[in-house]
């Protein structure tokens, strides 16, 4: 292809609205242009990316045996109400209505189209286990759409299905699916962390989120170096609170009262009284399923409610208001504490195992109480994990340290059991003739996040470092000055015997200056380049150089275009998984 005739409308300077490397990059090497908040479209190079991870994706969902479908983005509301979906998704739904007043979406995600499929079209255990995927657009209407490609309204996605008669069957497939993940982010050059994650609104009780590391990622990873252990934020666990760093102890004392005129939180209340926030301790009322609940956590952690949803086996978790404090009035809002709620359950997070005479909020206004001990001044009925987890933490899994690190969510695989096939009455005939709902799984990987994934991992002052398997083109070739005709000659040459080697390669024919042409090729990031000038043709050489390591070497005319297929085939091959 010749630079000439391609679409490329280059930016010399950032975007104003772009925060992050690849939102800037993305518009500045004219890759995608916006529509609209959220909305973009693809320019040609950013097509020829995207289409390059699709291709990757699909060859290693064929590769497991997953078969390809195209399902509509606008689905009935019909099927969403059989889910009990429908009005659980909230605002994140595009909604619609045709010409008759039929309610429609844009589909967010295909969980309720496949499930009709399967239940009007597979119909025995003989046609399972089956696994369907599809390489599709999906819409959300973000509250606040950011980042480019990272949070968009439109984006592209593959996703994927599985139906079994057991579970057996679905690990299989899950398993399969991750190795296939893995394969996917790898073959794209990137370095990542499988986690432990929550399941949100898709549902099913074990998911794995594949994130990729960068510091513009919107998630928290807590990971250990001495295991395999990692978790999202959300999820992540620690190590029971007798094997934390304890916060120190003292003789232990009757519990007294003092004034803490002023001083509610705990940073205040810890200068006040000079004592160290882990020995504070915070209490806050949940209501779950209407009902009044006390958590407690050390004074420099949170409460993590996803966990406090998982104990206590709720969905209906509410923070109580200040409002609904007028209906309790033996509790002081910014002052309560354990101490007199006997009608109250009280869930104590397990780091406060090890504090002794320690700090809480005294059920009146401007005070608290120092010197407080379980069992003596209160009781705990319930003791658990229920703080979010920080770095530093003792990983869960051994006796490792955990660490931070920020990631992009690109990839979450589901085992969703029989959550859509009961509700939408989904089921086979099984060898005995009986009806039984599908098994299932549910698959997501983010085809244009990816796209930004890899910039956000992939990039310099200069712009966009490409790997080898998702670059535009492989190589640029860069006659400095197209009018001349001994440069032009070799160019084409060059060019002639990389096509005919199946190099995916440029030829800059642009009569521009040569530091144009430099500062190009270095935005758009093609991961090599050859350079044709008049002082290196003197010498019978061309300099390659390669993007990634800024690094150039001289190179016979002659032997150019086998060293280049070398090092195309080469570096392919790394990223491939090939020895």
């Amino acid at each position: 292809m010749r630079f000439s005739g391609i679409f490329v409308p280059t930016l010399k300077e950032d975007p104003a609205e772009a925060d992050i490397a690849s939102h800037k990059l993305l518009f500045r090497a004219g890759l995608i242009r916006k529509v609209a908040a959220g909305i973009y479209s693809f320019l040609p190079l950013g097509k020829k990316v995207l289409a390059k991870v699709e291709r990757i994706v699909r060859e290693e969902m064929d590769r497991i045996g997953a078969q390809e479908v195209l399902l509509p983005a606008l689905q009935p509301s019909d099927l969403w109400k059989a889910s009990e979906r429908w009005d659980e998704y909230g605002p994140d739904m595009m909604r619609l209505k045709d010409r008759g007043g039929r309610d429609f979406c844009l589909g967010p995600t295909h969980e309720e189209i496949i499930t009709d499929l399967a239940m009007k079209e597979v119909r025995s255990y003989r046609q399972l286990p089956l696994t369907l995927y599809q390489i599709q657009v999906k819409f959300r209407d973000e509250i606040r759409p950011r980042f480019g490609l990272l949070r968009a309204r439109e984006f592209l996605m593959k996703d994927a299905y599985s139906f079994h008669t057991d579970w057996e069957g679905l690990k299989k497939t899950y398993n399969d699916m991750s190795s296939a993940y893995s394969r996917i982010i790898e073959r794209c050059g990137l370095k990542y962390r499988v986690v432990e994650a929550a399941s949100g609104l898709i549902g099913g009780k074990v998911s794995q989120e594949f994130m990729v590391i960068a510091d513009a990622g919107e998630d928290t990873v807590l990971y250990c170096d001495d295991c395999r252990y990692s978790a999202n934020q959300e999820t992540a666990g620690g190590r029971s609170g007798k094997t934390q760093n304890k916060a120190g102890k003292s003789k232990t004392s009757k519990v007294s009262k003092v004034a803490t005129p002023g001083h509610s939180s705990v940073e205040e209340v810890s200068k006040f009284l000079k004592v160290d926030p882990r020995k504070i301790v915070k209490t806050l009322i949940y209501k779950v399923d209407s009902n009044l609940v006390a958590v407690l956590v050390r004074g420099d952690t949170e409460v993590n409610e996803l966990k406090l949803a998982e104990i206590t086996e709720s969905s209906d978790i509410e923070f109580i208001t200040e409002k609904d404090f007028n209906n309790y009035l033996r509790m002081v809002p910014g002052f309560v504490g354990p101490v007199g709620l006997d009608d109250v359950p009280i869930y104590a997070d397990h780091m406060l195992e090890t504090i002794e005479d320690f700090v809480v909020g005294a059920n009146e206004n401007e005070a608290h109480l120092v010197d407080v001990n379980w069992d003596v001044d209160f009781k705990i009925n319930k003791w658990g994990d229920f703080h979010i987890t920080q770095s530093g933490e003792g990983c869960p899994a051994c006796d490792g340290i955990l660490t931070e690190a920020k990631g992009i969510e690109i990839g979450h695989i589901f085992q969703l059991g029989t959550k859509y096939s009961e509700t939408m009455n989904a089921c086979y005939l099984d060898e005995k003739g009986e009806l039984r709902p599908f098994i299932m799984g549910c698959y997501g990987i983010g085809v244009s996040r990816l796209v930004a994934a890899i910039i956000e991992q992939f990039h310099d002052k200069k712009g966009i470092i490409w790997p080898y398997s998702v670059a535009p083109y492989q190589v640029i070739v860069i006659p400095i000055n197209w009018d001349i005709a001994e440069q032009k000659k070799v160019g084409e040459q060059l060019y002639q015997e990389l096509v005919n080697a199946g190099i995916e390669v440029l030829i800059d024919d642009r009569e521009v200056s040569p530091g144009v042409k430099f500062a190009e090729a270095d935005l758009i990031g093609f991961p090599l380049q050859v350079l044709i000038g008049k002082k290196g043709l003197g010498r019978g050489v061309v300099e390659v150089k390669r993007r990634l390591e800024m690094e150039k070497e001289d190179v016979e005319i002659g032997k150019a275009a086998d060293l280049i297929v070398s090092l195309v085939n080469k570096e392919l091959g790394v990223l491939n998984g090939e020895d």
